[in-house]
């Protein structure tokens, strides 16, 4: 019998009973004050009068007023920038410990964005949280005595000026609690290995060593490190070389177009949780296993609010405009896309993180991740958004029987008309054109809009299969391999012609 994990098991089940849910609204409007209290006397504090906002009757309200909108690049150049020079209480209290590096999926260089102490202890608390959660899944006693597989980016943080830098998955594995030490895999030395590729040899070549109950990390690289492991030690699945694994925690992408070629390396299904831990903060987890929607953390360092994702509230950039009405957690509905703004105990304020989310259930402030607002394809009126290719794709999946865990495209023009490019991560048979006439036929039925672009001014559909490893690659080359990279769902044209540049070198290579 598993004595320890019964132990732990049911420590974790006495704490859910004693903790009562917090009311989501109520816990928000806490935050927000305690944010403004904090940062009364910073720079942007004075600057925006938070002292003049807290007096307000109104706090939510008085706060949207007085404070734009900032995306990364304004809230940089306005503030970020003297931080990151080492000025002090300009957008938090005293000065940063760490930056995490971000090159997202669209920018063309790493973000530095600030991470505190405070965000340091909220990540932690929120990683709590989700262990806590665990008792709603019925897991086993023997699960509880598992090591844990937390695949993301080197945790040999770089040092400069005075800070240390790296992703946030390296910068949070670096201050892990002591306790943890013991389940975390693939441990201090192998984690600090910078090349992705040495990393992952290391890992296989380690992998019977450990007894691993769970995993975590971005879909598509974990996939890599699995493939990887079976490979290593010829296992037909990864139950070969762990035969305990039982839970995967998802993160940062929705697991839906990885579900299929995911599943294909193991030897039966496992429990998979999704959660939300971005650069900025630990935002939402999988609380409960009737639902994959994931729970916003509202009583943790993070003030949410939610500006509805209609094409007139986005500039061509991708960034907010101005005027574009926001909402408060009293204020949303189920099935509609909303863009989602943070204020943080890093000095994030009225951020733009650049996810579009929505909610499945109010009262549980209960959410999925939709798409990325520079994701959203819109050049000629058709208004796709991630979630509506992912969910084109799956229905491609399922007619052809094939995998299309990874994808990009682009409006472009062919004879001087615009068509909709799609490059497609598969193995199979199918033609392009056959691929491409059904994808447009399964988007005309689902998009309103498609279909009427599709009778204007969006001409046509081509779709181009290459191999999976193209994805990954391409990554690579843009220096984002591993970690918490994701890949570019939708391209300007710009940077899909370096795209089908590198595309047709490595495959003719």
């Amino acid at each position: 019998m598993a004595i320890i994990g019964s132990l732990i098991k049911g420590a974790i089940e006495l704490k859910g009973a004693l903790t009562s849910e917090p009311n989501h609204i109520e816990a928000q409007q806490k935050i927000l004050e305690m944010l403004l209290k904090t940062a009364s006397d910073t720079a942007f504090g004075k600057t925006y009068e938070f002292n003049k906002v807290l007096e307000s009757e109104d706090l939510q309200k008085a706060y949207a007023d007085k404070v734009p909108y900032f995306d990364y690049h304004q809230l940089h150049k306005e503030w970020w920038s003297r931080v990151i020079d080492g000025e002090e209480d300009v957008t938090w209290p005293g000065n940063p410990d760490y930056f995490a590096l971000s090159s997202g999926t669209t920018g063309k260089k790493s973000k530095r964005i600030p991470v505190t102490n405070d965000m340091i202890e909220a990540i932690r608390n929120a990683g709590i949280k989700q262990v806590e959660a665990l008792s709603n899944f019925d897991l086993p006693a023997e699960f509880f005595e598992k090591e844990i597989m937390m695949l993301g980016s080197s945790t040999d943080l770089q040092e400069k000026d005075g800070h240390l830098e790296g992703e946030i998955s390296g910068i949070s594995a670096s201050n892990i609690p002591f306790w943890f030490e013991g389940f975390y895999k693939p441990g201090r030395d192998i984690a600090k290995i910078d090349d992705w590729d040495k990393r992952v040899q290391r890992i296989a070549e380690k992998a019977k060593d450990w007894d691993i109950g769970a995993l975590s990390g971005i879909p598509s690289w974990m996939e890599l490190m699995l493939q990887k492991v079976i490979d290593y030690h010829n296992a037909e699945t990864i139950h070969d070389i762990w035969p305990n694994l039982q839970v995967y925690t998802s993160g940062g992408v929705a697991f839906a177009p990885y579900e299929k070629s995911f599943n294909n390396l193991l030897e039966h299904p496992i429990t998979v949780i999704d959660t939300y831990l971005a650069s900025e903060g630990f935002i939402a987890y999988q609380e409960r296993p009737e639902t994959d929607a994931m729970k916003l953390i509202t009583d943790n360092g993070i003030y949410f609010e939610f500006v509805p994702f209609q094409p007139e509230y986005i500039n061509q950039d991708g960034s907010l405009k101005q005027d574009a009405p926001s909402i408060t957690l009293a204020e949303v509905e189920t099935d509609q896309d909303y863009v989602l703004l943070i204020s943080t105990v890093s000095g994030a304020w009225r951020y733009i993180i650049g996810d579009t989310i929505e909610f499945t259930d109010v009262t549980r402030a209960e959410i999925r991740i939709t798409g990325r607002t520079k994701f959203f394809l819109n050049v000629v009126g058709s208004q796709l958004s991630v979630n509506k290719m992912n969910t084109a794709l799956r229905e491609i999946e399922g007619k052809f029987d094939i995998e299309v865990p990874e994808f990009t495209l682009a409006a472009t023009r062919i004879n001087d008309e615009f068509n909709h490019h799609w490059y497609l991560g598969t193995e199979t048979s199918v033609e392009n054109n056959v691929l491409a006439e059904t994808l447009d036929e399964v988007l005309k039925k689902a998009n309103k809009n498609y279909r009427v672009a599709r009778s204007k001014a969006l001409k046509g559909v081509k779709v181009t299969t290459v191999p999976m490893s193209i994805f990954s690659e391409w990554s690579g080359a843009q220096k984002k391999k591993g970690g918490q990279v994701k890949m570019e769902r939708v391209m300007s044209e710009e940077k899909f012609a370096e795209w089908e540049t590198f595309v047709s070198e490595n495959i003719s290579n």
